[in-house]
């Protein structure tokens, strides 16, 4: 009899073990679970307040351009040193920086159609051949095909022009996909154009942007930067060299040219034949880029934006976390 009650006891304490052992790894659970929402609502509070700052500091980057294009904007020049120079935000417990430069100074893919409707773009074959030019002065083979397909890839209709890539050209990829037959909204399209591979984008990224115009970009000669001198030369005819430019840039006055007249009929360019590109050049800027970097505790937060300089008043017209125009 006391072997049996000694059992019995035995087997209500293994019970109240076991009870205990599933009450304890059901409160860990718990504990885990609740310390994992903490974290999760802390660290979403915490890039709710980066976002704020972000957007914080590329207000501030906005007067920081209404200050350098000035009451006339007539003239943007480096002076001052404000292009991609970081200006900080004192915020509470973090940091935040913003940086601004010249995004006018760039090949516009989207320039490489003229707007023919509400939504519909046709194929602008001047760009086209622009744009196959500035791939030649950068040593990029295929440049007339994939100038042809980069055009196909924006325009409105369904017919491949001459060298070019319409929904036939793209059946064979996997996955499947088709021409956007819109506006780029990002750069980073390109990638997705027939005959782009990996380092012909990392070659043409420099120069090319996705402005969200289909008008040609304007680039300014008081802030290009010599390395880039291409952009110039790719708008003449054949008739400027690459070197030709570079030279003239590298005698830029401090404070910038006060007009295109003087940067093309002084230095290493007085004389040459611009053809169309003296139109295609400028002393002011209507585009700029901008980048916000902001830390908070162990988040980070890094993004892109664009402001479009062209209204009295200049407006931020994308932020988003990514590469940017």
């Amino acid at each position: 009899m006391q072997g049996k009650r000694a059992s019995e006891r035995g087997a209500a304490l293994l019970t109240v073990l076991l009870l205990v052992a599933i009450v304890g790894a059901m409160a860990a659970g718990t504990m885990e679970k609740l310390t994992l929402a903490t974290r999760q609502a802390s660290n979403a509070n915490a890039m709710e307040q980066a976002n704020a700052w972000s957007r914080a500091a590329a207000t501030m980057a906005l007067v920081r351009i209404e200050a350098v294009l000035g009451q006339d904007r007539s003239r943007v020049s480096l002076a001052g040193g404000w292009s991609d120079h970081p200006f900080p935000l004192p915020i509470p417990e973090g940091t935040a920086t913003a940086r601004v430069l010249d995004a006018g100074n760039c090949f516009n893919l989207n320039s490489l159609v003229v707007r023919t409707g509400a939504d519909s773009y046709a194929v602008r074959m001047p760009g086209v051949l622009q744009f196959a030019r500035l791939m030649r002065l950068l040593g990029v083979a295929g440049g007339d095909t994939i100038a042809a397909a980069t055009a196909d890839w924006i325009d409105s209709d369904g017919d491949p022009i001459a060298g070019g890539a319409e929904d036939a050209a793209y059946s064979g990829f996997q996955p499947v996909y088709r021409p956007a037959n819109t506006l780029m909204a990002d750069v980073s399209e390109l990638r997705a154009v027939v005959g782009v591979t990996p380092q012909i984008y990392a070659a043409l990224r420099p120069y090319v942007c996705a402005l969200p115009t289909e008008q040609p970009t304007t680039v300014n000669v008081n802030t290009l930067a010599p390395e880039r001198g291409a952009l110039i030369a790719a708008m003449a005819p054949d008739t400027i060299g690459v070197d030709q430019v570079r030279r003239a840039l590298l005698s830029r006055p401090a404070e910038g040219w006060a007009s295109t007249s003087d940067f093309w009929s002084r230095g290493p360019l007085s004389g040459s034949n611009a053809g169309d590109a003296q139109a295609a050049t400028a002393v002011t800027t209507h585009w700029f880029a901008l980048t916000t970097d902001v830390a908070i505790g162990r988040i980070t937060l890094h993004q892109t934006g664009l402001i479009d300089a062209r209204r009295p008043r200049p407006r931020l017209v994308a932020l988003q976390s990514g590469e940017g125009v």
